[in-house]
């Protein structure tokens, strides 16, 4: 059998990456273990290009006169739009299961069904107030800082996936989403991304000034530490990850990633 050359590897991560996480018009040829750790690898890209969207749409609006409440409002509504919820219905998910404080089984049992508990709207309202407020204060005192805020976020966001997407990450079920990328990319792949998107993120912000960089690239790091905090109290939990983990974890990490992004102002 003819090993497939490295760039027709990186074109099947790529569809992976945009086929799962975005709901942009990308069809996944393959959905292998390799492809998923190709699309895993490259879900940072998926996030730029979903953080560009939203950071558009933000600056779209201020630019005919919207304002800044209504410009965040719209850049916290696109990677929504952009991944169907699914992120934000894991986050509610994830928060119900947790929340009920019962054995693993149950608790999994509670994050497949379809409804939302009190535990998920809470922390849904929560974090989409958050959000909201500091992108709202971010677009106020800078169109550039609001922006770069809105294109970090979402790389932050699929940076936490392909962490958590590593090797020795258990599945906690033997079906779905979860199960097809747990423990799907080598650590040391993923640190190298990691490395990568610090650097960029940090590159970036230092285009607005040094402080800016540093912000920038401090940002990407909490977002890591806290999107890795929830994962291992997620294994601990219910024995590895879900789908709804993922999702839980990746807007975990962008909400983190845009606090730290309004300090110090």
């Amino acid at each position: 059998m003819r090993t497939p050359s490295p760039s027709a590897g990186l074109l099947h991560g790529l569809r992976f990456a945009f086929g799962t996480l975005t709901v942009l018009p990308v069809r996944v040829h393959r959905w292998d273990r390799p492809a998923a750790r190709g699309g895993m690898l490259t879900a940072p890209v998926a996030g730029l290009v979903v953080g560009v969207c939203a950071a558009g749409l933000g600056l779209g609006l201020l630019f005919l006169g919207a304002g800044a409440p209504l410009a965040a409002v719209a850049s916290v509504a696109v990677p929504a739009a952009l991944t169907r919820g699914l992120h934000l219905d894991g986050l509610a998910d994830t928060a119900d299961g947790l929340g009920s404080g019962k054995p693993a089984e149950d608790a999994l049992r509670i994050m497949k069904q379809s409804d939302i508990g009190p535990f998920g709207v809470l922390t849904l309202v929560l974090v989409l107030l958050a959000q909201v407020a500091v992108l709202a204060r971010l677009y106020d005192g800078s169109w550039a800082r609001g922006a770069l805020a809105a294109v970090v976020s979402a790389a932050a966001a699929r940076l936490a996936l392909t962490l958590a997407a590593r090797t020795g990450v258990p599945a906690a079920r033997p079906e779905g989403l979860g199960q097809a990328v747990a423990g799907v990319v080598p650590k040391a792949p993923a640190a190298a991304v990691a490395t990568g998107v610090l650097v960029a993120a940090g590159a970036a912000g230092a285009c607005l000034g040094r402080y800016d960089g540093v912000r920038t690239a401090l940002a990407v790091v909490a977002a890591v530490v806290v999107a890795e905090l929830l994962l291992r109290h997620c294994v601990r939990r219910l024995g590895g990850v879900t789908g709804d983990v993922f999702g839980a974890v990746a807007e975990t990490a962008a909400t983190t990633a845009l606090v730290v992004l309004s300090l110090g102002r």
